[in-house]
C-alpha cells in the first residue's frame, strides 16, 4: 500500500514491521507493561485520546466519507504475532526507563520538526528494520521524562545520531498541539504512541483510547486536534486529517475472543482517528507475540459500512489544545 506524509505529497510503501527485540537491556529498555505505565500515560487523561465518542452525533457528511474509504473493504488490524511475508508487523516501541544522551537528529523536514530533545536508546527498534524500505517510524516511550520522541524515515547514523524525514517530541503530560500546520512522524501531525494498541492493554480487556487509522486518499484540509494534512485532493468527499470514526453501536461483537473484543468496543467509545495515508481502515498497533492472531483476524468481518463519521467539534476546548472541553 502506499502512503503520503510530510509536507509535500510523496509515496511509500507500508510494509511489516521490526519486532520489537524482546531483549533489550533490563537497566535501560523493557517491554512495557501496565504497572510501569501508570507513572507514565501514553496521554493526558483528559486528552482527546481518551475522550469517549459514542454519544456524540454523526456527521453530517458521515456516508460520504465512509463510501469514499471504502464502505465493503473490510476492517484490517496492522499488528499481530509472528511473521507476514518473512517479517513481523506492528509498530515496535522502544521504552527508556532510564534517561539516555540526547541524540542529534538531521531532519529533511526541518521547518516543521522539532530540532532537538530526542533522547533515542542506540537500540531503538525501527519499523520494518534496519534495511527496510517502508515507513520506518521510531516510537520511544520515555518514561523516565514521560516523552514520546517519534521520527519518521528513520536512518541511525551512528552512536547517538539519526537522519529522518520528519520528527516530534511530545510531552505525555501536556495536551499542547503542534503549531499549526506542522507536521509530527505522522502526517496528521498527532504522536503515535497514544494511538497505538498496545499488547498489555487488551490482554487485561480495555483499551480506553481512540485508535490510529489509516485511509487510502484525503482531503487537502485537517481537522481538529490534527494539526497537518497531507490530501491528494480538494475533495469534500473525502475525510480531513482528524476525522473521528466509530464502529456503529448496532454492531454484534459478543463471538470475539477477547483481544478482539477489546480492540472492538474500543472503536465503538473512542472510535478511531485518520492519521495518515494508506490502505482502507487499517488500524495501527504494536508487534508482540502475545497477540493471538486468529483472535485478531475475526476483526476482518467486520466492514466499512459498520462504522460511521462522528461530529468531535464539540470535544475541542481551545484549537491548540488537545485538553477535551468538560462534559
Amino acid at each position: 500500500m502506499t502512503t503520503v506524509h510530510g509536507a509535500a505529497l510523496r509515496s511509500r510503501r507500508r510494509t511489516p514491521v521490526l519486532v520489537l527485540v524482546a531483549t533489550l537491556a533490563a537497566a535501560c529498555l523493557v517491554a512495557a507493561g501496565p504497572q510501569d505505565a501508570a507513572s507514565c500515560r501514553t496521554a493526558p487523561p483528559d486528552s482527546f485520546w481518551h475522550a469517549p465518542v459514542d454519544t456524540l452525533p454523526v456527521h453530517p457528511d458521515s456516508a460520504r466519507y465512509v463510501s469514499s474509504i471504502g464502505a465493503a473493504e473490510p476492517l484490517h488490524p496492522d499488528f499481530g504475532a509472528g511473521l507476514v511475508d518473512g517479517q513481523p508487523f506492528g509498530i515496535p516501541i522502544t521504552v527508556s526507563n532510564t534517561t539516555v544522551p540526547e541524540s542529534q537528529v538531521a531532519l529533511d523536514i526541518a521547518g516543521e520538526s522539532d530540532a532537538s530533545g530526542y533522547r533515542i536508546p542506540q537500540d531503538a527498534a525501527v519499523e520494518n528494520g534496519p534495511a527496510s524500505t517502508g515507513d520506518r517510524h521510531v516510537v520511544v516511550w520515555d518514561r523516565a521524562l514521560c516523552k514520546s520522541y517519534e521520527l519518521w524515515n528513520a536512518r541511525q547514523q551512528g552512536d547517538h545520531a539519526w537522519q529522518a524525514g520528519s520528527g516530534a517530541v511530545f510531552d505525555l503530560r501536556s495536551n499542547a498541539l503542534r503549531p499549526a500546520g506542522w507536521t509530527s512522524a505522522d502526517a496528521a501531525g498527532l504522536a503515535i504512541l497514544p494511538g497505538l494498541v498496545r499488547y498489555e492493554e487488551a490482554a487485561a480487556g480495555q483499551v480506553d483510547h481512540a485508535v490510529r487509522m489509516t485511509v487510502p486518499r484525503t482531503d487537502q484540509s485537517y481537522v481538529w486536534p490534527a494539526r497537518h494534512q497531507a490530501g491528494a485532493a480538494a475533495d469534500a468527499s473525502l475525510p480531513p486529517m482528524g476525522l473521528r470514526l466509530r464502529l456503529k453501536s448496532s454492531v454484534d461483537t459478543s463471538a470475539l475472543g477477547p483481544q478482539a473484543r477489546a480492540v472492538a468496543e474500543a472503536l465503538k467509545t473512542y472510535g478511531a482517528i485518520v492519521a495518515d495515508n494508506g490502505s482502507p481502515w487499517y488500524l495501527t498497533g504494536e508487534e508482540n507475540p502475545g497477540w493471538d492472531n486468529a483472535q485478531l483476524n475475526a476483526l476482518k468481518a467486520f466492514k466499512g459500512s459498520d462504522f460511521e463519521a462522528v461530529d468531535a467539534s464539540g470535544l475541542q476546548q481551545s484549537p491548540d489544545s488537545g485538553a477535551v472541553a468538560p462534559r
